[in-house]
């Protein structure tokens, strides 16, 4: 319906059908139940405490050496399957891949001693066993996103486990860079940010806090999201992608005391990680003696891991077939849009025994 003036010159018009659906859209979407979270193809093959190890058949299996997904400690790893057609499970199982995934649970009070040193050892080494061992691989690549890069980087300088490929995804390693406000940074160096007596209190860290931490450290006014929705709430594919992004933002987990001790006075106060001071139960963490294939993928707009912080890796490492890439993409849709798929298309092919090529070697 369009209102105009008398020589039928419009002022303005106004749609009223597409004006209700946006509407109707936007508050079904803010007010409605949580989206039912569509996985693709697994099965659960071992646990421990809270975590899950998840195992992603392939499609149609074309490589030997299996990958291995260690995700950050602050949120669910939704975020790599979120939807069909924006999964990074599912591309990389349709491209013939088995996938196992270590899914760290939802954390209680009860766990409030475990720290990094525990997930590594406890969790992910006898993780990595267990998918050897249902796989019939000899090899392993580990994939590790944020900061599940940051733990699959120590676990790989003094795993004893066959890891064929390191793949590091928006992971922070130098933590002399700030992806803080300035005052925090300084805050935690100098001492005057202590948050041992919050931590020694409350146990863990809750997913309110987790949250609030991201907010104030990413987007301290948090109405972006729903400026968009409002603008295309009428488009119902849309409406449906931003409300299975919106539960995954505003579902951080606990993160234990342990965990949140080690990771604000070891990496981001003392940054051990670099130094090569970080211990894992007593085993020194030095990034040189990681020798397997490297690929580091960065995102030139992620507004929680610099370049900066992930470049360092690079000269760190002893890995004589390593990679660094830079790609035009944010922190989430790094994973979502598909851009880390098609990076890992090109590089993990040839370094994960092709099936097929395999067989012809044995053959001859």
């Amino acid at each position: 319906m369009a209102i105009g003036t008398g020589n039928n010159n419009p002022l303005y018009s106004f749609d009223f059908e597409k004006e209700t659906a946006r509407w109707n859209g936007f508050l079904n979407a803010v007010n409605g139940p949580k989206p039912k979270t569509e996985h693709t193809t697994r099965q659960s093959i071992w646990k421990k405490n809270k975590a899950t190890l998840w195992h992603y058949p392939a499609v149609e299996k074309k490589y030997e050496v299996p990958i291995f997904i260690i995700y950050s400690l602050f949120n669910q790893a939704t975020i790599l399957d979120l939807a069909p057609g924006s999964s990074m499970l599912e591309r990389s199982v349709n491209s013939g891949y088995d996938v196992y995934l270590l899914d760290w649970g939802i954390a209680g009070y009860e766990d409030k001693e475990i720290n990094i040193e525990d997930y590594i050892e406890d969790y992910i080494k006898k993780g990595v066993r267990r998918a050897l061992r249902h796989s019939g691989a000899e090899e392993v690549t580990v994939l590790g996103y944020c900061l599940g890069g940051t733990i699959a980087a120590m676990y790989a300088s003094i795993a004893e486990e066959p890891i064929k490929n390191l793949v590091v995804a928006a992971v922070p390693i130098d933590f002399s860079v700030a992806a803080m406000p300035e005052t925090w940074a300084e805050g935690l160096k100098d001492g005057r940010l202590n948050l041992d007596r919050f931590i020694d209190v409350n146990g863990i860290m809750s997913s309110e806090n987790v949250e609030a931490m991201f907010r104030m450290t990413t987007s301290p006014v948090y109405y972006g999201p729903y400026v968009t929705l409002l603008s295309r709430s009428y488009d119902t594919r849309f409406v449906e992608k931003w409300r299975r992004m919106n539960t995954w933002t505003s579902g951080h987990v606990p993160l234990t005391g342990g965990a949140f001790r080690q990771l604000m006075k070891d990496l981001f106060q003392d940054n051990k990680l670099v130094k090569g001071e970080f211990t894992i139960h007593g085993k020194q963490v030095d990034l040189k003696n990681i020798h397997t294939n490297l690929l580091v993928v960065s995102s030139s707009n992620d507004k929680l891991i610099p370049e900066e912080q992930s470049l360092p890796l690079m000269d760190l490492v002893s890995s004589q077939d390593k990679t660094y890439q830079l790609v035009e993409s944010g922190h989430v849709s790094l994973a979502m849009s598909g851009k880390l798929n098609q990076i890992l298309d090109n590089w993990l092919p040839e370094r994960s025994q092709e099936i097929g090529k395999a067989n012809k070697k044995i053959n001859k």
